[in-house]
């Protein structure tokens, strides 16, 4: 298929193209190929590379920013992702758009279903709910991709920032009351890949196998890094205030993938053993302890 990668120097953009990679035809755009916000520049990128199938990368992903800059997240979330399923019901084109956890509220216990009613607690959520609302109103075939806790290659992400701190602090205190699946970009790759070239329509979770919390997630992270893990504290949220709210549990429980036949998700330390194993070799940490 032709397919249309948007937010393509984002960190799942690129671990997107990277998979699509030789079996598919894949365009890769980001903003200065087309501002998305724009319905004129939107439809200048069909004209152009007249898609078969969309998956939609590119997101407005600052939690915090978003309190604060509510229009810009809302455009770049929800009018967007619109004007993007407008060009793809006048294209008969399929989008993946790729959500967030975060359209949950955190207060169940388990976790969170895929038809579960979306309660965001945050600006940030409220606009990718807006985009999955976008989405569900297609008539060319659609589908909504939650994940949570993305970490990959990129200038940005948890474990980055854990292999940071372990460097430049004695001891870390890490929140351990909330609780989710991190998942690594290209796995999610995989996944996204796998539903373009299946085509059913739906609501989807995907994220690596397993739950923990940030502090369990940063203790990985140090032991993988050749520190003790002894280093990083448990504390609770309200030791870190925050100007956007977090949901306490982002667990995003999957069974329509299995429906599909969609192969498992790895496990998340699985995952962060790769990724580390990446750093190691790519952005070494000069003060990594004997094992």
């Amino acid at each position: 298929m032709r397919i249309l990668v948007t937010g393509a120097k984002g960190m799942l953009g690129r671990a997107v193209a990277t998979t699509l990679q030789g079996h598919h035809d894949a365009v890769c755009v980001d903003l200065a190929e087309g501002d998305l916000r724009r319905a004129d520049d939107v439809a200048r990128l069909f004209d152009r590379h007249r898609p078969e199938w969309v998956l939609h990368c590119a997101a407005y992903t600052d939690v915090d920013g978003a309190e604060s800059a509510r229009d810009l997240a809302h455009a770049v979330n929800a009018d967007a992702t619109a004007n993007l399923a407008g060009a793809c019901d006048e294209a008969g084109c399929g989008l993946t758009s790729v959500s967030t956890d975060y359209v949950f509220p955190g207060d169940a216990p388990d976790g969170y279903h895929e038809d579960d009613p979306r309660r965001p607690v945050n600006a940030y959520g409220q606009s990718k709910a807006a985009g999955e609302v976008a989405v569900e109103a297609m008539t060319a075939p659609w589908q909504i991709v939650r994940t949570s806790w993305l970490f990959g290659p990129g200038p940005k992400n948890f474990v980055r920032t854990i292999r940071r701190l372990l460097a430049e602090r004695e001891i870390l205190n890490v929140v351990d009351d909330q609780r989710g699946s991190p998942t690594y970009a290209p796995d999610l790759a995989a996944v996204l890949a796998f539903l373009a070239e299946d085509g059913s329509s739906g609501r989807f979770h995907a994220t690596n196998a397993g739950v923990c919390s940030w502090y369990d997630f940063a203790r990985e992270v140090a032991r993988l890094s050749g520190h003790d893990p002894e280093r990083v504290q448990p504390c609770r949220s309200d030791a870190f205030p925050t100007p956007a709210k977090r949901p306490a549990c982002s667990v995003l429980m999957s069974s329509r993938l299995e429906d599909l036949g969609c192969p498992p998700r790895p496990h998340w330390q699985d995952a962060a053993a790769r990724y580390v194993a990446w750093l190691d070799i790519h952005e070494p940490d000069p003060s990594r302890e004997e094992r």
